[in-house]
């Protein structure tokens, strides 16, 4: 039986034979396409592509009409949160979610020592019919609280090691104990990624092998190397006066939870943090910004093979907070109302800014659209990530194609963009024979398109249905997932 894609998906388990014909196929190594071609499906697998494969028919396969369709990889989202969501109904609500905006997989950015250990035993007990984990850390490194010293850094890095997290996350610690935790974490074969902590020598912390900068910093620290006056840019090794958090007196037994909670609370948006001499070193890095000095820092990144993950549509709900736009989304009505309440109380927080510091959030956020520019100009190797869940104003999936847009804002091809989503991640994972393209072997996580996401970034967005482990969800699949969210919160 052929089916359209507005055709609804079973409700069963994935589909074990599964014949997509007529579709565009996008090489996404190139940008090139490859129209009236078949994708066959199984047991979650593509297993071929080309034209003119017929349906087995003594397995009953299922045939999905594409003609006029694009069809490109499942989008990942690689810098996300969706497991830190509770209760669970929470979590799943996010997940599927992320699968109905075509996001098959993700990144999950934080961990414990609870979540590692259900991984291990099998026990996370997720939707099949959302996103899927990637790659997980541990509980994030925050000095004090996990990462007081050089010495408890390397002990925390170790205990992640061996409770199977697959790199460390690093937020908030002092240059000394991220150089620590970094040098631990190589040596046991992990990779560090995460913030770059104030006064961090960033140069040093690329070429000792940081795998990924979050958020472009997040902060000043990219673009003290970006200034014509560096040292009037960056702030000290010791927080420079900034706001920082406090250690509980004495070493708690459940400290992974208390981070999570203190963590939560500050994500919301950072920036409500920032203090008057944090604006001024801001306003000195907008004024200073030297282009030429950027593309220096872009080739170090290149040589070190220093990846990016700009997170620029969470970089912006955190700098211009209050544009009208985010509040009045569309999307946020699949959010529940806790959530809103907590997301609007952190932006009339952060209206409280001067308008001169709101100014110079504003033009920061200018400036790092230009460095994500000159970073893509000189091949600096970047992921597609928006920093769901728990950031405001950033709803899962949406999220992601609110990122696409933005980094396309910034200069970025559409085919860089779809690149980021798709054949970078795998990359970066080492999982270039699973995911990245649409090939003989690859998972069967795949997005079907109304139109050529090569030509127009805005094609992104033109999502006709999802296949995700080998199950087919149609437009109307799609919309159910949606608008159950929005009844279930």
């Amino acid at each position: 039986m052929t089916t359209s894609p507005q055709s609804p998906a079973r409700e069963s388990a994935r589909d074990d034979v599964l014949l997509v014909r007529s579709a565009t196929v996008v090489n996404t190594r190139d940008g090139s396409v490859t129209p009236g071609t078949d994708v066959l499906v199984r047991d979650g697998r593509i297993t071929e592509v080309r034209p003119g494969i017929e349906a087995p028919e003594r397995l009953r396969a299922r045939v999905v009409d594409a003609k006029g369709l694009f069809v490109v990889p499942g989008y990942n989202d690689m810098h996300a949160h969706p497991l830190d969501q509770l209760p669970a109904r929470s979590r799943d609500r996010d997940l599927r979610l992320l699968l109905a905006h075509g996001v098959t997989g993700f990144r999950q950015m934080s961990g414990s020592a609870g979540l590692l250990r259900a991984r291990a035993e099998g026990t996370l007990d997720l939707p099949s019919d959302g996103a899927r984990p990637l790659s997980m850390p541990g509980t994030v490194l925050v000095t004090p609280l996990n990462a007081g010293s050089p010495e408890q850094g390397v002990a925390t890095v170790r205990q992640q090691h061996a409770a199977g997290a697959d790199f460390i996350k690093v937020a908030m610690t002092t240059p000394e104990v991220f150089f620590a935790a970094q040098q631990e974490a190589l040596r046991l074969g992990l990779t560090i990624v995460g913030h770059l902590p104030q006064g961090i020598d960033v140069v040093r912390a690329s070429g000792i092998g940081m795998k990924s900068v979050e958020h472009l910093g997040p902060g000043v620290g990219l673009f003290a190397c970006c200034s014509s006056a560096p040292a009037a840019v960056q702030p000290d090794a010791d927080g420079g006066g900034e706001d920082k958090l406090k250690a509980p007196p004495v070493k708690l037994p459940f400290m992974d939870r208390l981070i999570d909670r203190m963590v939560k609370r500050l994500v919301v948006n950072p920036v409500n943090r920032t203090t008057p001499q944090a604006v001024d070193r801001m306003r000195r890095a907008v004024d200073t910004y030297d282009s030429s000095m950027a593309h220096t820092l872009a080739r170090r990144f290149v040589d070190d093979n220093t990846w990016q993950v700009p997170t620029l549509i969470r970089v912006k709900t955190q700098q211009i907070a209050d544009d009208p736009a985010f509040a009045e989304a569309p999307e946020l009505r699949h959010m529940d109302a806790p959530t809103l309440k907590r997301w609007r109380k952190a932006t009339a927080r952060f209206a409280r800014f001067p308008e001169s510091a709101r100014v110079t959030f504003r033009e920061l956020y200018d400036r790092q659209l230009q460095l994500t520019h000159a970073f893509d100009d000189a091949g600096v190797p970047m992921l597609a990530g928006s920093d769901t869940s728990g950031a405001g104003w950033v709803v899962p999936g949406a999220s992601l194609h609110r990122e696409f847009d933005e980094l396309g804002r910034a200069g970025l091809s559409p085919l860089r963009v779809l690149q980021m989503a798709t054949l970078r991640p795998a990359e970066f994972l080492g999982t270039i024979d699973t995911m990245g393209t649409v090939e003989p072997g690859r998972l069967a996580d795949l997005v079907l398109l109304r139109a050529n996401p090569v030509d127009d970034v805005e094609n992104l967005h033109a999502v006709a249905a999802v296949i995700r482990d080998g199950r087919y969800y149609s437009e109307t699949d799609l919309t159910a997932i949606k608008n159950r969210a929005t009844n279930d919160r």
